[in-house]
């Protein structure tokens, strides 16, 4: 996107940040910084982010985004499963967001690593000192982490080879047919929602294999087990399917309270690799955390 730009007809009617947002590919939430700044212009003034644009207005970026700092490190709590000089693997908690963006500049996991592992700073991406993949913010669960240049390089290599074993526990709502299957359905940006994801014919190649493990009244226990890893790909797989995660609000899967719930019923439970230098297995499990076993529980009680 350039600096300026002549609003058409397609996105008449829009929010002025979602429309910056989805022609500029920044976040919503730094189109929305630049906006409370000033920095948004439509015809020469100044705007709200909830202002509607109109055919032939004239957008102008006055600024660009501030990136986040360099994330240093921070005494972060992290619950380490396995850990020896070229690798670990986490068991990240439900709310602790994997590194640095806007409004999450300190706290991250990232910051943790740093301090539980200072060698971090110079592997992989300097944002993302280690990271080798993520979950979001709300999912619970096992990521492996690299200590050093050669195991990222080499973690990142299996990822693309899809030989990194990544297994999940969800609760969707409803019952899967078949109650096992495989999910093949490309996932890119939506272009209604530039924020979230969707299943769409422009997307990446994106499969998700599904086994039912439990089944309630009105909702499913299943276990996931990722070929590919696009963003919230099991969160839109699901949704595409109408099986939307329970507790998920922002895919269709707040549909009321089940036994306190307050966040996605998703947990990355699994993960299975070979240790990239040695070529040992190494295979790690994380039970449901409590706040979960306490739905299965009551779901389990009263059907």
């Amino acid at each position: 996107m350039d600096d300026e730009f002549v609003v058409p007809a397609t996105l008449a009617g829009e929010r002025v940040d979602r429309a910056v947002a989805l022609l500029s590919g920044y976040s919503r939430g730094d189109v929305q910084d630049l906006v409370a700044r000033g920095e948004v212009l439509v015809d020469g003034r100044p705007v709200p982010k909830s202002h509607r644009l109109s055919e032939g207005e004239v957008v102008e970026l006055t600024a660009a985004p501030v990136p986040p700092a360099r994330p240093g490190p921070e005494d972060v709590d992290l619950v380490i499963r396995y850990e020896d000089d070229d690798l670990g693997v986490v068991a990240k908690p439900a709310g602790l967001v994997v590194h640095p963006g806007a409004g999450n500049e300190h706290g991250t996991l990232a910051h943790g690593l740093l301090h539980r592992w200072p060698e971090v700073a110079d592997v992989g991406d300097p944002m993302r000192p280690g990271i080798v993949h993520r979950l979001d913010r709300d999912t619970s669960g096992l990521l492996v982490v690299a200590r050093t240049q050669a195991a990222y390089e080499a973690l990142v290599a299996a990822m693309a080879a899809r030989s990194i074993e990544r297994r999940y526990l969800a609760l969707v709502w409803g019952h899967m047919e078949p109650p096992q299957g495989v999910i093949d359905a490309p996932v890119g940006r939506s272009t209604r929602r530039p924020t979230k994801m969707a299943v769409t014919p422009r997307g990446r190649e994106a499969r998700t294999h599904y086994a039912e493990r439990e089944r309630f009244d009105v909702t499913s226990l299943l276990e996931l087990t990722l070929e590919t890893g696009r963003t919230h790909q099991i969160r839109v797989h699901l949704t595409a399917l109408e099986r939307p995660v329970v507790g998920d609000p922002a895919y269709g899967g707040r549909r009321g309270e089940i036994h306190g719930l307050h966040r996605p019923f998703l947990h990355a439970y699994r993960l299975g690799l070979d240790h990239p230098l040695t070529g040992a297995r190494i295979e790690v499990e994380e039970p449901l955390p409590p706040e979960l076993e306490a739905v299965l529980a009551g779901l389990r009680a009263h059907g």
